[in-house]
């Protein structure tokens, strides 16, 4: 081994030796002497055998007053790199330091101070004396803001959220600090107002339910309900942004300090009075203003406004949408139907201000009297007439025909077919018209009984309708009056009893058993009138004493009949 060769061992053997002797390694953030000023370089020593290099540029402000023999901190990157020199950095000694003195505050809670330096992706960076953290576009400010150009290269305190050593991130916010410099402020002034207080505050901003009013650094809601005692549609009609404000303290939340602020609890309440500036059944005139599925809002005077429910609009119109009896804005004379002032409610109806169209009816065409209408429905238990007043009237499937069954009757009509019937009944309450269409034509019973034709006793004759096992129909000649024969009654003797002697359209004489016009019911019967027949013949022509036979006296009775 040469001599040169054992020179160079040795060397790197004490330089290994000084290195751990001094204890350093390449990460480390150790002090260093200046020793030099080389141009825009600063020649350090520090304590690594070999001296470093570090532009004055690093040092910030202070590189221009930098001088040898100053002591600085400096990050060992290398020891030694291929020229020989150590190669050492004051950026990163600076953010090393940086890093401990942020961890200690993030621990604690504390802020830090930095400057936002650049945007990127996402929000913007910020220099925490060295360090480089994220502030995200949302954590800029409590609202977005457009320009961020005013808050670039300003000093001014952040919170940190996260910090990752490991990745080198840092997250930090502008808007938590907002935010608690604004809470504790709020809390400062929520403490010297009260409910009830009166104060003057300016418009912030206006939505659909209501205004924020700044009241000097809090903002409290004016509700859209307590703007005006009347109805206001949008906070826009009586306000507008920028625009100094009166308003009342209505409740604070010391919890949230939400304040809620009115306007209209400055003015009297119109509602004080109300029933006896509106009592019941007075007329007045109002404006609509809003429609609505379940009637009409009408506004009597600025802040009070009644309801016209949709079952008080009209008499006849009962399945109708108000929107097509009323419109908003229109002039409308309504009655005061109930007033409540602790629900601060008022009932109104506009059909009160007409006649009611059941009475009008019943005054112009009383009971008995012959209407003439067109059929508007036909259901299973009758017809509905359309009547003069735009009412109808029902003729019940009893009241079609004397005779014959409703349910048949009934088919003989359709709607729209033009008809008479008589008005039998007008109940006001119910709104109900009862009409007869067979009364039109008379009562048949009541003309028989009138023209005393037909009574009990009478002799009618009578013509076959229909004949059954159980007897036959028959319609009296000369009316409307029909009945029914039972077998029982077809004939004096037993053997005669059979309805199929009989045929349809048969003409025969019977004698009148029943008439009873309240039932009304006739009872006729054959049976009856060969008795009658035969007590009168025995009377007329003699007894059985005289010699002569029964069959005799009938004979001769039959014989005078016939000669009359």
């Amino acid at each position: 081994m040469s001599n040169a060769t054992a020179s160079r061992e040795d060397f790197a053997s004490l330089l290994e030796a000084s290195f751990h002797d001094h204890d350093v390694a390449e990460g480390a953030v150790v002090k260093g002497t200046v020793v030099a000023i080389e141009k825009d370089m600063a020649v350090i020593d520090a304590g690594l055998k070999v001296e470093g290099r570090v532009a004055l540029k690093e040092f910030g402000g202070r590189g221009s007053d930098l001088k040898v023999g100053d002591t600085v901190e400096v990050y060992v990157e290398r020891i030694e790199n291929a020229l020989g020199e150590a190669v050492l950095s004051r950026d990163k000694a600076r953010r090393e330091e940086s890093w401990v003195k942020l961890e200690e505050k993030f621990n604690r809670g504390e802020k830090v101070e930095g400057q936002i330096f650049n945007q990127v992706k996402g929000g913007f960076t910020v220099d925490l004396d060295g360090a480089v953290a994220f502030l995200p576009r949302s954590q800029v400010d409590i609202r977005p803001i457009r320009d961020v150009g005013p808050l670039m290269n300003t000093p001014q305190p952040f919170q940190i959220l996260k910090m990752d050593k490991r990745r080198g991130n840092i997250v930090v916010s502008r808007r938590t600090v907002l935010e608690e410099s604004r809470a504790e402020q709020r809390s400062e002034i929520v403490q010297n107002l009260e409910e009830g207080q009166v104060v003057d505050g300016v418009v912030k901003n206006i939505t659909d339910y209501g205004a924020f009013v700044d009241l000097g650094g809090i903002d409290g809601l004016l509700h859209v309900t307590d703007m005006a005692w009347r109805r206001v549609n949008h906070p826009s009609e009586i306000l507008q942004i920028g625009q100094t404000v009166k308003v009342q303290i209505i409740r604070i939340n010391q919890e949230t300090h939400r304040i809620s602020l009115g306007m209209k609890q400055l003015e009297a309440d119109p509602w004080d009075g109300i029933g006896v500036k509106y009592p019941m059944g007075v007329k007045v005139t109002g404006r609509v203003t809003n429609i609505t599925d379940y009637g009409a809002f009408v506004e009597l005077e600025p802040g009070i406004e009644g309801l016209i429910h949709v079952s008080e609009m009209s008499w006849t119109k009962k399945n109708v949408h108000p929107g097509k009896i009323l419109s908003t804005s229109q002039e409308v004379e309504v009655v005061v139907l109930e007033v409540d002032p602790n629900k601060r409610r008022i009932s109104l109806g506009l059909k009160q201000t007409l006649q009611n169209p059941w009475e009008a009816f019943r005054d112009q065409f009383p009971i008995g009297t012959i209407v003439e209408g067109e059929v508007k429905n036909k259901t299973e238990f009758g017809l509905f007439i359309g009547l003069e007043g735009d009412v109808d009237g029902m003729v019940h499937l009893s009241d079609l025909d004397w005779n014959r069954p409703g349910e048949q009757v009934i088919e003989e009509f359709n709607k729209g077919d033009l008809v008479k019937a008589q008005v039998l009944d007008v109940d006001v309450e119910k709104e109900r018209i009862s009409l007869g269409m067979k009364q039109v034509g008379g009562d048949p019973f009541v003309e028989a009984a009138e023209a005393g034709e037909i009574r009990r006793g009478s002799v009618v004759t009578c013509e076959v309708t229909a004949v059954n096992e159980g007897g036959i129909e028959v319609k009296i000649v000369d009316t409307d009056l029909t009945s029914f024969i039972r077998r029982s009654d077809l004939a004096r003797d037993r053997d005669d009893q059979r309805p199929e002697r009989f045929s349809v359209g048969q003409k025969l004489d019977a004698r009148v058993t029943q008439f009873d016009k309240k039932a009304r019911r006739v009872g006729v019967s054959i049976k009856a009138l060969q008795i009658a027949e035969e007590k009168e013949a025995v009377a007329q022509y003699g007894s059985t004493d005289s010699g002569a036979s029964l069959g005799d006296i009938l004979g001769a009775a039959l014989k005078g009949r016939d000669s009359e």
